[in-house]
Parts: C-alpha cells; sequence; structure tokens
C-alpha cells in the first residue's frame, strides 16, 4: 500500500503552484488531532468536576444541539470519504485516506463529546470553550490553505473525476460547516452558568440552598425591574447579538420610506464601487512606476549616458539602450481614482463624501425614531416603575442608547464590512498576481490581527461596563443632589453631597483606568501583529525582485496596497471596541424597551364615552404586593354631578381609590365603571382625557405660566387661558409678575408659592373641562386663608362634574353629597356630614378631634396676640 498519491509526496511541502496535498492532509490532520486530543484528555485528567447530582439537569440550549448535530455530521464525512473510496468506485485506497479520516472521525467525535462536556464544566463556572474555538480556527485556516493551492495538480481543482467530484463535494461540505460554527463561537463566545444551566426540579443535598438562593434572586430581579431599576448587564456584549441586529433592522432598511430606501441602495452602491476603486489604485501605482522604470535589453542595472527630452512624443531617451515612456493617461486615471479614494493622508474621497452626504436623511431618522420609540415606551410604562426609577440614570441610558444606534450602523456597515471585503478582495489578488505564499501572508496577518482584536477586546469587556455602571451611578447621584437643592440646604449637607459625588467620580476614575490600560494592551498588541505581517511580505517581496521573478513596481504594488490595506485594518480595532461598547450602551437601554407595560389596552377597545358622568366600583380588590393587601371589597356610587369624599387616617386607601380609577394600577378583583363602561375596556387616553385631577403636590414644567396652563389643553387660544385662570382666581396674580404669563416658573414650579402652584393647578383643570374631576388632598399643605381661596376656586371647578374628595381636613368636605370612611382597605362608614355625626362614630371622633385642634390654635394665637399687644 502506497501512502501519498501517485507522483505526491509528503516531503516537499510546496511544488506546483500550491501546498503538497499529501503533505498538507498529513500535517494539519496530525496536528489538529493532538491538539484536541491532548489539551482535551489533560483537561478532563487534571479538572475533572464532580457528578451532577440528582434532580439537576441541563437546559436544552438551541445552539447546543446546532452544535453537536453539526460536529457529528463533519465526522460523518470522513466515514462517507473512506466508504467511498473502498466500496462504492473500488479505487485504490492510499495510507493517507486511512491516516487523515480516522484521525478526522476521532477528533470530530471527541469535539462532539467536548462541546457537551464543557456544558458540564460551565455549571461549576470553569469551562474551556478557547480549547474548542482554537481547534475550529486552525481547521478553518487548514481548509483556507486547500484553497490556495488550487494550482497544484494533486488536488482535486483540476482533474475533476468520480473521485474528485465526491472530494470536492465533501470539502464544500466540511466548509460550510466550519464557517456555521466559527460564526456561532462569535455570537456565542461564553458558556456561563446562568446562559446553559437551568434549575428544573427541587435540588438535593448541597444543592438546595442553590434553588432556593435562585428563587429569590429571580422573584428579586423581577421585583426590581417593575420597580425601575436598571439591573446590571453580565456575560458577553455579542450573547444575544440577534436580538440586537433585530431591532437594528428596521432602521437600515426604513419600512415605507421610499425615499430613504432608494438612499440607502445608492450607498451600498458606492460601496461596492469605493472596493474596486481600493484595487485599482495600487494596480495603476505600479504600471506608473513600471512605465518610468528605465528599460533595457541588457539588464535592470542603472546606467549612464547622453539624456534628453522630446516633449511630442513624451518619451525620454537616457541612453540608445534604455528609453522611458511618459504615462500621461496613467497618472491621470491613477488621480482620478486617487481623488474618488481621497488624495491625501487622512482625506476623504468623493465616493466617501458623497456616501456621508446621502446616509444623513438615513441616519438622522434612525436616531429620532429610535429616540421618540423609546420615549413613548417610558410613558407607557406604569406609575410602579416611574416610582421606582432613578431619573439622572434613565437619561444617561437614553442619551448613550439612542447615540449608539448611529455609531452602530456607521461602525457596521461602512467600516466592518469594507474592511471584510477589501482583505477577501485582497488575498484572491495577491494569489493570482503574485503566488500562494502573499495571499497566506496577508491571510495569516488578517486572521492573526481579527483573533487577538476580538479576544483582547472581549477580555476587557467587563472594564468598560463597570465602568458604565459607575459613570450612570455618578450622574444619578449628581442628578439627585441637585433636584433635592433645597432639601440639602435645610440640613447643611453640601460638604457630604460634594463628598459623596466625589467617591463617585474617583470610583468611576478607578474604572475608566482599567479600560484605558487594556486598551493600550491591545493596541499594542495589534501593532505587532501588522508589523510583523508587513515585514515577512516586505522581505519575501523583495528576494523575488532579486531573484528578478517581479520587478520593482510589483514591490510598490505590494506595499502601496498592503499599507492601503492596513490603514482601515489599523481601524478595525476601534471599529470593533467602540462597536463593543456601542451595544453595551445599548444594553441597558434595551432593558429598558424590555420593562413590560404593566397597564395595556385589549386590542379591541375603543374611546370611553362620557354622557352623564357616573362612577361605580363594584366589589374592588387591590394590593401592591400580594403579602399586604390595601383595598377590600370596596363598592359605592358615585351619580352625576355629585361629590364624593374620602376621609379616614393616612396608609387607608383614598388616594388608591384615585389611582385606580385614573387607571395607574389594574384591580385585582371585581370592577370600576363610568357611565356603565368598565374601564379597563377602554383606551387610557381617552379615559385621562375625561378625567381632571388637582394633586396635593402640583408638579410644573421648567416653562412659563401660559405653558403650563395651556397644558391642559395643548391648542387652546390665549384668551382661553386668561378665562381659566380667572375663574381659579390667579389671573389678577399673573398679571402683577414683571413678565406676566411669560413669567417661568422654574425647577418643578419652585418659584411660585404653594397656593399660587396649586391655582395654576386648578386653571389648567378648568381649562381641560372634564367631565370628572379628582381632588387629591389639594389643599392639605396650605395655611387657612389660602385654603379659603383655593376652596372658592375648587367649588368652581366642579360645578355640575361628577367629583371625588379626598381630604384630609374635614371642614372641606361637609358640602359633599355623600362621605367615605376608609380604615384598613375597607368603608368603615358612609352618609351626609350630619347624619355621620348623628352617628357619632368613627367620623364623629375624627371632626371632634379636628375641632378641638382648631380651637387650641385658637387660643394660642390669641394669647401670643395679647402679649405682644
Amino acid at each position: 500500500m502506497h501512502f501519498c498519491y501517485p507522483g505526491d509526496s509528503y516531503s516537499v511541502p510546496w511544488q506546483s503552484g500550491g501546498f503538497s496535498r499529501c503533505f498538507l492532509e498529513t500535517v494539519s490532520s496530525i496536528s489538529l488531532g493532538g491538539i484536541i486530543l491532548l489539551l482535551g484528555l489533560a483537561v478532563i485528567t487534571l479538572s475533572s468536576p464532580p457528578k451532577l447530582p440528582k434532580g439537576l439537569r441541563l437546559q436544552v440550549a438551541k445552539w447546543l444541539v446546532v452544535e453537536i448535530v453539526l460536529c457529528l455530521l463533519y465526522a460523518s464525512t470522513f466515514v462517507a470519504d473512506i466508504f467511498m473510496k473502498s466500496f462504492l468506485k473500488g479505487d485504490h485506497v492510499y495510507g493517507i485516506t486511512i491516516v487523515v479520516d480516522a484521525l478526522g472521525i476521532t477528533t470530530w467525535c471527541f469535539t462532539t463529546g467536548w462541546i457537551y462536556f464543557d456544558r458540564w464544566r460551565a455549571l461549576f463556572g470553569k469551562p474551556h470553550r478557547i480549547i474548542i474555538m482554537l481547534f475550529w480556527l486552525l481547521n478553518g485556516l487548514t481548509l483556507c490553505l486547500m484553497i490556495i493551492s488550487w494550482s497544484n495538480p494533486f488536488w482535486w481543482w483540476r482533474h475533476i473525476n468520480r473521485t474528485d467530484v465526491s472530494d470536492l463535494i465533501l470539502f464544500v461540505l466540511r466548509i460550510t460547516i466550519q464557517l456555521i460554527l466559527l460564526a456561532g463561537a462569535v455570537v456565542h463566545p461564553c458558556m456561563t452558568h446562568e446562559r446553559y444551566v437551568k434549575e428544573t426540579s427541587v435540588l438535593l443535598n448541597s444543592f438546595q440552598n442553590q434553588s432556593i438562593e435562585s428563587d429569590i434572586t429571580a422573584t428579586s430581579t423581577n421585583s426590581q425591574q417593575s420597580q425601575g431599576v436598571i439591573m446590571k448587564s453580565e456575560g458577553s456584549t455579542f450573547g444575544d447579538i440577534w436580538k440586537k441586529i433585530r431591532l437594528l433592522l428596521p432602521f437600515v432598511w426604513p419600512r415605507g420610506k421610499l425615499f430613504l430606501q432608494v438612499l440607502v441602495l445608492l450607498c451600498f452602491l458606492i460601496l461596492v464601487a469605493g472596493r474596486g476603486v481600493s484595487l485599482l489604485v495600487p494596480i495603476y501605482y505600479k504600471k506608473i512606476v513600471d512605465e518610468l522604470t528605465p528599460s533595457s535589453s541588457a539588464s535592470y542595472g542603472t546606467t549612464t549616458g547622453n539624456k534628453s527630452f522630446v516633449g511630442l512624443d513624451f518619451t525620454l531617451t537616457i541612453n540608445e539602450n534604455q528609453q522611458v515612456t511618459f504615462p500621461v493617461e496613467l497618472i491621470i486615471i491613477y488621480v482620478f481614482l486617487r481623488f474618488l479614494q481621497g488624495g491625501a493622508v487622512g482625506s476623504i474621497g468623493l465616493l466617501n463624501n458623497l456616501r456621508v452626504f446621502l446616509w444623513i436623511k438615513v441616519q438622522q431618522y434612525t436616531s429620532r425614531t429610535m429616540q421618540v420609540d423609546l420615549f413613548a415606551h417610558l410613558h407607557a410604562l406604569s406609575l410602579r416603575w416611574h416610582l421606582g426609577r432613578k431619573t439622572g440614570e434613565v437619561l444617561s441610558v437614553m442619551d448613550r442608547g439612542t447615540s449608539s444606534i448611529t455609531n452602530l450602523l456607521n461602525y457596521i456597515i461602512f467600516n466592518i464590512i469594507p474592511t471584510f471585503a477589501d482583505i477577501g478582495v485582497a488575498v484572491v489578488y495577491f494569489i493570482i498576481a503574485f503566488d500562494a505564499w502573499f495571499g497566506l501572508i496577508v491571510f495569516v496577518t488578517m486572521a492573526l490581527y481579527l483573533l487577538a482584536t476580538i479576544g483582547v477586546t472581549e477580555w476587557r469587556t467587563k472594564y468598560r461596563r463597570d465602568m458604565n455602571e459607575r459613570q450612570n451611578d455618578m450622574k444619578a447621584k449628581a442628578v439627585d443632589s441637585l433636584l433635592n437643592f433645597e432639601t440639602v440646604k435645610y440640613y447643611g449637607a453640601g460638604d457630604y453631597e460634594v463628598d459623596r459625588l466625589n467617591k463617585a467620580v474617583l470610583a468611576y476614575q478607578d474604572s475608566e483606568w482599567k479600560s484605558l490600560a487594556s486598551l493600550n494592551i491591545l493596541n499594542s498588541a495589534q501593532n505587532v501583529i501588522i508589523t510583523i505581517g508587513f515585514l515577512s511580505g516586505s522581505l519575501l517581496c523583495a528576494y523575488r525582485v532579486k531573484q528578478g521573478i517581479l520587478g520593482v513596481g510589483d514591490y510598490v504594488l505590494f506595499a502601496t496596497y498592503i499599507l492601503q490595506l492596513y490603514q482601515p485594518l489599523n481601524w478595525f480595532g476601534t471599529y470593533y471596541r467602540m462597536i463593543q461598547q456601542s451595544f453595551i450602551d445599548m444594553e441597558n437601554m434595551f432593558e429598558l424597551f424590555d420593562a413590560e407595560q404593566e397597564i395595556k389596552d385589549p386590542p379591541d377597545a375603543g374611546p370611553i364615552t362620557i354622557s352623564a358622568g357616573q362612577i361605580e366600583f363594584k366589589d374592588v380588590f387591590f394590593h401592591y404586593t400580594p403579602q399586604k393587601p390595601i383595598l377590600q371589597n370596596i363598592t359605592f356610587t358615585v351619580k352625576p354631578g355629585e361629590t364624593l369624599a374620602l376621609v379616614g387616617p393616612s396608609g387607608a386607601g383614598k388616594s388608591t381609590i384615585i389611582r385606580l380609577l385614573f387607571r395607574f394600577y389594574d384591580v385585582q378583583g371585581g370592577c370600576i365603571l363610568i357611565d356603565g363602561q368598565d374601564i379597563r375596556n377602554v383606551k387610557q387616553s381617552s379615559l385621562r382625557q375625561s378625567i381632571g385631577v388637582v394633586p396635593q403636590d402640583t408638579v410644573l414644567f421648567n416653562d412659563n405660566i401660559m405653558y403650563n396652563i395651556r397644558y391642559g389643553k395643548v391648542g387652546a387660544t390665549d384668551e382661553e387661558v386668561y378665562q381659566a385662570s380667572e375663574y381659579a382666581d390667579m389671573h389678577e396674580r399673573i398679571l402683577t409678575f414683571p413678565q406676566k404669563y411669560g413669567t417661568r416658573v422654574g425647577e418643578r414650579g419652585l418659584k411660585l408659592s404653594g397656593g399660587e402652584k396649586q391655582r395654576v393647578a386648578i386653571a389648567r383643570t378648568i381649562l381641560k373641562s372634564p367631565a370628572v374631576v379628582l381632588l387629591d388632598e389639594a389643599t392639605s399643605a396650605l395655611d387657612t386663608e389660602t385654603e379659603r381661596h383655593i376652596q372658592t376656586s375648587l367649588m368652581k371647578v366642579c360645578e355640575g362634574r361628577t367629583t371625588i374628595i379626598v381630604a384630609h381636613r374635614l371642614s372641606t368636605i361637609i358640602h359633599a353629597n355623600k362621605i367615605l370612611v376608609i380604615q384598613d382597605g375597607r368603608i368603615a362608614e358612609q352618609g351626609g356630614h350630619e347624619e355621620l355625626l348623628t352617628a357619632n362614630s368613627l367620623y364623629a371622633r375624627m371632626w371632634n378631634q379636628q375641632q378641638k385642634s382648631l380651637a387650641d390654635e385658637m387660643n394660642v394665637s390669641g394669647n401670643l396676640d395679647s402679649a405682644i399687644t
């Protein structure tokens, strides 16, 4: 039995313009088999994890199944190869076929088992995924070396017979499988406990505590997300890349926007044209050098002699044996190509300028759409979420997240994709125009560069993520402190707040240093790889010129093209880092998008129709948490035009009734009806448009008074605003301000007094002209005199409208048609003011207590006046 194919030898690595088939298959199969088997067995022997306990099952991950199936399919290609050559076709089986197929079956079956074993190790937090990725990368490199050996007659590329056709089919299948595995390795670079292990039953022994702790963690996570807490992101940035890409795709191809779609197509055409220009520039540079290089029948050596220039035929005569043609057309074409590409260092050529110009509209559409969608989503979230949010953190996430969308599209579409295209074109061109060694040098350099970039960048991801979290914390502390400026001053805590921010800045700078230091390591590694690759190619090219195989123009072509190729490759590290950073910046924004809308309209919901304004609560049950019920069996009716008052101790559930009616929350039992319509079955926007609220703590926009009053009815005229202000007894007061209705009220309306803010809120509600009015302790924070004035204004608001009042001072609700006394989430008493006093129960005791307190205050006030007198 012969080991190699006839005429081939494993002792000659390179022959006939390509790698020897026997040599390459022998070396690659033994090397790859040795790597995976030795490293794998060493890890299994030295660090085998304990057995899985009963009751703990590995989650069936889709990609794990795909990887195992692909590896088994790859192993089956070697079985098919030896089967067809031995039995079906009757060809002579050589020793190389037996060695390659036997090692191939062994290594790929072992790889399949190693994938599952690595999943097993992931349970204990110690996966060795890098071994599998190294094996796949080297195997892919071997397949590429086979491709560049296409001119060698011993490969199947040249002589197509039955055996070669089967070899070609198996080769195509193998390289397809390898590409899928490598692509999956980039998308799923890590195998962590959280992503690949799931406890599906109650664990025994030592794992019981882990199960309980896992349940508590999951409950805490869900609670934090519902309360607006932005969770910490873990794992690889590209772990859920398909989800992120699906969110990006609508912004790359804007549906329904024909003009923008045309711009996108033009931009892609310009990208394709740019790849052709990038190839032609060094080619024409080489042609110019060849034309300007003296040609001689004797040699390429330098000669001396008489020199003359004949301008008409553009010919330089150096001596009688050498002539140099003046390449006018080549120079014009070369300069034009440079004009398209970019003529000077750092300049941007016509094609790129045109592409940037056309992309502006698409970029603006992307940024605007993402911002508006996120803003709308935040407004659609429940009150529960907004009560738990940190405003500064949310604003920081919105700012970084929306800007990262534009950056991602620019980096991926206009930098990363063209760079990979240029690398592919360069490898093919060098193989065809020079020889396979040049293509191999370029390919290996690029592969090592990309591998180092991806590996180091993934390693430093944790530093960037930690820096983002500390930056969020720093901004949240600063914004929170400024929003509570008065509180800080009241307690003299200015130095404490400054020191608190200083510590947050120091923590941020510590993380920033780690991020920048790791970036410096990455830049140094990239520079070393590129330098070694350029040096190797330059030496080889210079050697071929010295041999006379290549000309001086070929060296110029190689140096120009390779430097042109390395220039965007130098930026590739930056692009990859920026893409990764943009994904990290987007993670919190995606978490905001993932926050579920607690209160949703039914698909068939329509606008509410209010004809009379009757409100009914029927057996309403509600709780914020199941352990603490807030309302139990609440039933009452407010007839059209009547006023209902809710009184009771703090925490009894009075304000909760207001929030349920406004549908900030949905009831857990019973229903709420307005004119016979369940408010859960109508659109929230129409419901809230029909209800006017005057809260206890009025918060105004940092704008002028006109804007804040008109907010009740955005399309109202100035005259309508003035009229609403007069009803609220605020018009004359506003006219005394220097800027009148143009007076800015400051952050949260702090430039106005409490009574002025309440009147603005009343005017806003009057302008809205709602069918139902809710007064949530609207005067409890005001002094007695101001309260009397506000009460007069409120009476005008409530006139002829169904009204529910939550009151602390009972004297303000004696006019109510019905009073409900709420205690411990239940209706303790109900009736009119006189009726409840006659009953001499809870309401009567509250009334007597408040009257006694008021009398005591008047006595104290009278004594003070007498003392002063």
